[in-house]
């Protein structure tokens, strides 16, 4: 009975739908039909599927629309699309995120990074990492690292523009991508598992790079970071976490590194890149001897990333750099406020703090400006001068005052050197410093020099001149005039607050005070894991009579000198005067000397009854005993280092007797700690 009623039901139900175009259907309770819900659900199914099958049936019959013809239409556009967009230049800063989402990176078991790039992808981070060129070859601040080369050290601080590992293309013309992958895979078997090799094969190609990011630990940075105001050194600035990749890639973060975007590195303008091409072509072709290249300009436009940039970029041809630094506020190998000359064969790799280093001749000037004694500015360029060897290409590095008597000094030095190739950087639209022609400089009046047409003037005079120390003069000054011409490149610099005070990243005074850490790293004991504490070190004690004494800033009373001396950083000198006829001391200088500088140290204590001064330097034993006077100048020690000391609790490692230096302000003492002797400094 009741399958009767279901018969005549549905019967009904078919009638209805065939007259009506679409109603919602909708069966009621059980009484009505009789209907269990097995049977109700399956019924629902079949209606719905129904209704689709009608549905295709009538777009399929419909004659006003082609779809095979849309289908073509919407495959070609996709097409054209993406044609265009590779095609298109992108602009700086744009795509960063599509770059960054692309970027492979895998963890090694051994907590590596190995990380493929494209042909000029780049990778721009903060941090500090080694790395491998595993295959291929990328370039980091214009220096090219390739496949089998040994490892560098990368350093990437908040202080300075973020480096950038950028893919350089390389040609094997002799293999085939076969080959590529074969060799490709036998270097990541010794780095990746088989399910991580796969991965990275899968995006591999012949043109691309491979290299092993591994986290750095090393006593400079180590050091640095131990004290409280600079342990956040090498992360991202709270300012700039939105320029971070979010999320970064995981393999990166386990080796300590942050993925920025590639404008938050520093960028070479184009005029840049060719006058870097053009000057280490001519250090290659050497026609006219080694070249003399002077970088100069206004604060603020990056001659020193510029200098580094050359370097290495001379590094990739030639073996050897020689490097002149006259700017005293923002050395690059030294502790501020000195002149040096160096012997270059490493690549620089990050900021100057990173890659302190001992130059072959060294004059400590004590001041972060020459500004009050432009005389012995002047005197200690051609002091140090005359120990330029002049065996590979020099780089000389000067000041960015060129405003007034700083532009006379300019000149002078330039007079001075006679260089073959001039570097002027300058900020697009403004006029901080004329252009430097040859036709400029030898016209130009100096701060000891004369111009050309004011020389000859002089010398229709001097005939008749009948004062011999005028005559002596005027000849010393053609002496000095010596100039033969030079080619000038301008270069525009056009990074982010190029030019502008306002917008450092970072200012010289904390510049200066992270150089000065870099250079103490050097006296961590190498045979200890840990870091030791300044005020734990074992300091040298020197006699009063051993070593002079001058304060190069300021006159200062000879019964306050000990005051002077004491917690101050002192330059290790040596003069050419002989000091052992003194029985006892101090012994004070009469002027300011330019003599040679060995070495920097700190005044951790005077001990006035033994007539002992208690000295922390990493300067060695041998070079030690050649030091017979201690330059003070207006360069402090850091603060960091006054108040962030901690104390050791390494029992080979002491500070110094309580009695000994218990007046010094910087010394911290601990009653359960030994107490170790300190080492003696023979003059002799």
């Amino acid at each position: 009975m009741a399958l009767a009623r279901f018969v005549t039901a549905s019967r009904g139900a078919a009638g209805a739908w065939g007259s009506m175009k679409w109603r919602s259907f909708h069966l009621g309770p059980r009484s009505r039909l009789g209907i269990g819900p097995r049977r109700l659900a399956r019924l629902r199914e079949l209606t719905a599927e129904g209704l689709r099958r009608r549905r295709a049936a009538a777009c399929r019959s419909s004659q006003d629309v082609d779809w095979e013809s849309w289908r073509g239409y919407a495959e070609a556009l996709a097409t054209a699309n993406e044609a265009s967009a590779a095609e298109k230049p992108k602009s700086e800063g744009e795509g960063v995120g599509d770059e960054a989402h692309h970027l492979t990176a895998l963890q090694a078991p051994n907590g590596s990074a190995v990380v493929l790039l494209t042909p000029t992808q780049k990778l721009t981070f903060t941090g500090k990492c080694q790395l491998i060129c595993l295959y291929g070859c990328v370039q980091v601040s214009g220096f090219i690292i390739s496949q089998g080369r040994q490892e560098c050290n990368l350093f990437s601080p908040h202080t300075h523009s973020a480096l950038t590992i950028e893919a350089v293309s390389h040609k094997q013309s002799d293999k085939t991508k076969k080959d590529s992958r074969t060799e490709a895979r036998a270097v990541l078997k010794q780095c990746l598992p088989l399910a991580s090799r796969r991965t990275l094969m899968k995006k591999f190609s012949p043109a691309c790079s491979i290299i092993l990011l591994t986290g750095l630990n090393e006593t400079v940075s180590n050091f640095i970071l131990s004290h409280q105001d600079y342990a956040g050194l090498f992360t991202t600035k709270q300012k700039e976490k939105r320029f971070c990749i979010k999320p970064s890639e995981p393999a990166l973060t386990a080796i300590g590194i942050a993925q920025l975007k590639t404008q938050c590195g520093h960028v070479m303008s184009e005029s840049s890149q060719l006058a870097t091409k053009e000057l280490v072509q001519a250090c290659v072709e050497e026609n006219d001897g080694y070249p003399v290249i002077l970088v100069c300009g206004p604060k603020n436009v990056g001659k020193s990333t510029f200098n580094r940039h050359l370097i290495n970029g001379l590094l990739n041809q030639i073996p050897c750099v020689e490097y002149l630094e006259l700017d005293l506020g923002q050395t690059e190998f030294t502790p501020p406020g000195c002149i040096s000359f160096l012997n270059i064969t490493e690549p620089l790799l990050g900021p100057p703090f990173m890659h302190q280093r001992e130059p072959h001749k060294m004059i400590y000037y004590g001041e972060a400006s020459c500004e009050h004694d432009l005389e012995r500015y002047i005197e200690t360029v051609k002091y140090i001068l005359c120990f330029c060897k002049r065996d590979a290409p020099l780089v000389v590095n000067t000041m960015g005052w060129v405003k007034g008597f700083g532009l006379m000094l300019l000149i002078d030095i330039i007079r001075l050197l006679s260089p073959s190739h001039i570097v002027q950087l300058s900020v697009k639209d403004t006029e901080d410093l004329v252009p430097l022609t040859p036709e400029y400089v030898q016209t130009a009046t100096g701060l000891h020099t004369k111009g050309k047409l004011q020389v000859k003037h002089k010398n229709l005079g001097m005939l008749g001149a009948e004062d011999p120390e005028q005559q002596e003069e005027e000849k010393e000054d053609l002496c000095f005039q010596k100039f033969t011409g030079h080619k000038l490149l301008c270069v525009q610099c056009d990074f982010h607050g190029v030019g502008d005070p306002g917008s450092v990243r970072c200012h010289s005074n904390i510049l200066r005070d992270l150089a000065i850490l870099g250079y103490l790293s050097k006296m961590q004991p190498v045979e200890l894991d840990q870091l030791v504490p300044v005020n734990s070190l074992i300091p040298y004690q020197v006699p009063f009579h051993a070593v002079a004494l001058w304060t190069i800033h300021s006159d200062v009373a000879p019964a306050h000198i000990m005051y002077t001396m004491n917690a101050s950083w002192v330059g290790l000198c040596r003069v050419l005067e002989d000091f052992k006829h003194h029985s006892e001391g101090p012994i004070l200088l009469t002027q300011t000397p330019i003599c040679d500088c060995l070495g920097f140290g700190i005044v951790r204590g005077i001990d006035m009854e033994k007539k002992m001064y208690h000295i922390l330097t990493p300067v060695p034993p041998e070079k030690l005993r050649l030091v017979n006077c201690l330059l003070i100048g207006s360069i402090g020690i850091p603060h960091s280092i006054l108040k962030n000391q901690m104390l050791s609790r390494t029992k080979t490692v002491s500070i110094l007797p309580t009695d000994l230096c218990s007046h010094h302000p910087c010394v911290h003492s601990s009653p359960d700690e030994g107490i170790y002797g300190c080492r003696n400094w023979d003059p002799s």
